[in-house]
């Protein structure tokens, strides 16, 4: 089939918009142009069109673009209409309470997943997460529990992409992440330490929508000093009930994935 140019178009622009959803807040026409293979009168043709329509910004002084108020606009408008978002308010309010720390909530995404929303802890020490910023699948335990439940085409897919170390312990070792894709899903969790975010713990488990497919993931993160395993093995089953809470809301009528946990000191392999 011939793609005609205005879808084509449409495509570029799209492309465009969502590098400033994957890395620096700011990009200059070179980069994007380098990272899209296109040539920059067609970044600036396009950069142009959408700072007219305030998608974008551009910054006089460092010459570079970032998301402007309209692109926000959009951003928290998608937010207020998601489902998901709005079935996992009282299950994450109660995983806060029993966990006090940083409860976060993620949905699964093209090219990766994303946050879309968030509990802070009531630490003075804590961790928070970027809201809406696209992460891919392999590196931390919101990715990788989504990763594991994928169909098995998709997983692979998303396998064969590249697969960057974002930390000295992102496990990039596709041979030793189908392992531990495999215990995620014996256990119904991942966890992870560091490998998102150097100093971070977190736990995660998935959730599932009315046809059982993957939709997101609900996790508990917070500073790594603090997620030993015994921490883990007390938190797991508030996560995992969380996560059938909210898969049950969103029409999931499946088994119950609430397993009894094991010792989350046996769930991942690779670096620490």
């Amino acid at each position: 089939m011939t793609t005609q140019p205005g879808t084509e178009t449409a495509g570029r622009v799209i492309d465009v918009l969502l590098l400033f959803t994957d890395g620096p807040d700011h990009l200059g026409v070179s980069r994007i142009a380098r990272d899209l293979g296109l040539s920059k009168a067609v970044v600036h043709r396009i950069l142009q069109t959408l700072v007219a329509r305030g998608m974008v910004a551009y910054d006089q002084q460092s010459r570079l673009y970032r998301l402007g108020p309209t692109a926000t606009a959009v951003g928290a408008r998608a937010l207020r209409g998601s489902d998901l978002r709005a079935v996992a308010a009282e299950p994450l309010q109660r995983l806060h309470a029993q966990t006090e720390e940083t409860v976060t909530l993620t949905a699964l995404v093209p090219g990766g997943r994303a946050y879309i929303d968030q509990i802070v802890s009531t630490h003075e020490v804590k961790m928070t997460v970027e809201l809406g910023r696209r992460f891919p699948l392999h590196a931390g335990s919101s990715g990788k529990c989504v990763l594991a439940y994928l169909p098995e085409d998709r997983r692979e897919e998303a396998l064969a992409d590249d697969l960057p170390a974002l930390t000295g312990s992102t496990h990039t070792d596709r041979a030793a992440l189908r392992r531990e894709l495999t215990t995620i899903r014996d256990l119904g969790y991942a966890t992870s330490q560091g490998e998102r975010q150097a100093d971070a713990g977190s736990l995660a488990a998935p959730l599932f929508g009315l046809d059982g497919d993957v939709r997101g993931s609900v996790s508990v993160c917070g500073p790594r000093s603090r997620f030993t395993p015994d921490f883990i093995d007390a938190c797991a089953p508030h996560v995992l009930q969380a996560a059938q809470d909210i898969s049950t809301a969103l029409g999931w009528t499946g088994p119950d994935r609430t397993p009894s946990p094991a010792p989350a000191h046996a769930t991942t392999e690779g670096p620490p």
